[in-house]
């Protein structure tokens, strides 16, 4: 198999590969599609079956949808786009580009059409934009058996039928939802509105995070997408939500890393989206840390007088650094997943100022031991005046690891609360921040305790 997809580089044949492709499992395929480019991949897609392509197209983690339905002959790609669920060949009609997208459009069947500009009219990252509206739905006043039949006969066409929604016979509004056992284990004649439970339901505009925390509260494997009037718009399916909930936790750590949220799979970023991606985090961080230069220069005269201190500059730094960002990111989670509310962060303060001031203590008492044992062991000389020394350090740290937990877990209700995603408040943001400040406090200890003495 190898062998195959590799020599795309010298050799490429897509017969041989579509051959190889016959008996494999979708996953396994679009894996090894994704090792092609784009003009391979449809050049092996347009020599296998019609469903097959279909299916494939259909899997979210095929890396370049779009760029293969564009290089498809225009006679194959419409009828293979028409083919894929609404929600799937929504996502690839918002990554082309015109006049190919506007074309592809216009050719398809009115159905096809309205679905997919359907979709694409609601905001990124909602409900509306990644439900379904591929979905089974049945007149209240229809039978168990011919609610089967009518299965039979969509099934193929239908993205699942994991639940049959049950609709007012007038009004056409959601009144009830069957799941597929309950509708198995019913007796023929009995109405389908008998077995219908009320449903959970959400609204197209709702943000995809919380639709995600809707299924996991409620163990569904699917929601039902309603306007505010009840009349059903699609459906929100669970392996939907899991292709959201990867995507979001990406951003997330590709945002704590200090950088912006890449969308393209690694391999695939261009020189000049990685530089502009990472680059602009860089330089803030940068112009940042020139605040930490410029505190040095400050305190430069109690630095030549006791140039001991500044063996315990990089300890001082990272301590306050590892407890802000230890802080942050576990407020990030907190509130990604509503164990807080903005209104907490009175609580949470409460909460770290001790946490912060006893982490501090803790490695204080570590510090003093330090000073101690290279002092009596004769591994380093800080002079005779090396206990006040070890005690600036102990009580630096108090205040760095204090001040660094206090302002990580602060930053991301700050951010929220001006409308920013708390995922930004990043390891290096917040270390950067705390090293200036934590400059001060160590200066600051040092002058008060070594003044008279070292100062």
């Amino acid at each position: 198999m190898t062998e195959t997809y590799t020599a795309s580089e010298g050799g490429f044949n897509a017969a041989v590969v579509a051959a190889t492709l016959a008996g494999e499992h979708v996953a396994d395929t679009v894996d090894i599609l994704n090792k092609l480019t784009p003009g391979e991949a449809a050049e092996v897609l347009r020599l296998l079956p019609r469903e097959t392509a279909i299916e494939i197209l259909d899997k979210p983690d095929l890396d370049f949808g779009a760029e293969i339905i564009e290089a498809l002959p225009h006679d194959i790609a419409v009828p293979l786009l028409a083919g894929m669920s609404a929600d799937m060949a929504a996502d690839i009609v918002q990554q082309m580009q015109d006049p190919p997208r506007s074309e592809l459009m216009q050719s398809l069947d009115a159905a096809s059409r309205n679905a997919i500009t359907g979709l694409l009219s609601y905001p990124e990252n909602t409900a509306g934009a990644m439900m379904t509206t591929e979905f089974v739905s049945v007149p209240a006043n229809w039978t168990v058996e011919r609610t089967l039949q009518h299965i039979r006969q969509v099934e193929r066409t239908r993205e699942t039928v994991y639940a049959i929604y049950v609709l007012d016979p007038v009004t056409r509004r959601l009144i009830g939802a069957v799941s597929l056992r309950r509708l198995i284990a019913g007796e023929p004649t009995d109405s389908i509105q008998s077995l219908a439970v009320t449903p959970i339901t959400t609204f197209p505009l709702v943000d995809r995070e919380d639709v995600a925390r809707l299924i996991a509260r409620h163990d569904l494997l699917a929601v039902p997408v309603t306007d505010k009037t009840a009349h059903l718009l699609g459906i929100v399916t669970f392996d939907d939500v899991i292709d959201a909930i990867i995507e979001e936790n990406t951003e997330d750590v590709q945002k704590f890393g200090g950088m912006e949220a890449i969308e393209e799979p690694y391999m695939q970023i261009g020189l000049g989206d990685m530089i502009r991606k990472r680059g602009v985090w860089l330089a803030v961080l940068f112009i940042s840390e020139m605040l930490t230069a410029s505190v040095m220069q400050h305190f430069e005269g109690e630095l030549e007088k006791a140039l001991v201190l500044t063996l315990f500059i990089p300890l001082i730094m990272s301590s306050g650094g590892n407890s802000g960002s230890q802080a942050t990111s576990l407020l990030i989670r907190a509130l990604a997943l509503r164990d807080v509310k903005l209104s907490d962060w009175w609580r949470v303060m409460l909460r770290e100022l001790p946490t912060g001031f006893l982490l501090g203590a803790g490695l204080g008492v570590i510090g003093i031991i330090r000073v101690v044992l290279w002092q009596k062991l004769g591994i380093y000389d800080y002079g005779e005046h090396w206990l006040l020394v070890g005690l600036t350090v102990a009580v630096a740290l108090v205040g760095v690891v204090t001040f660094g937990s206090v302002v990580g877990s602060m930053l991301p209700f700050a951010l929220q609360r001006v409308g920013f995603d708390p995922a930004s408040a990043s390891a290096p943001f917040v270390a950067t921040l705390v090293d200036v400040t934590g400059l001060m406090i160590y200066f600051s200890a040092a002058l008060l305790i070594l003044r008279g003495s070292l100062l």
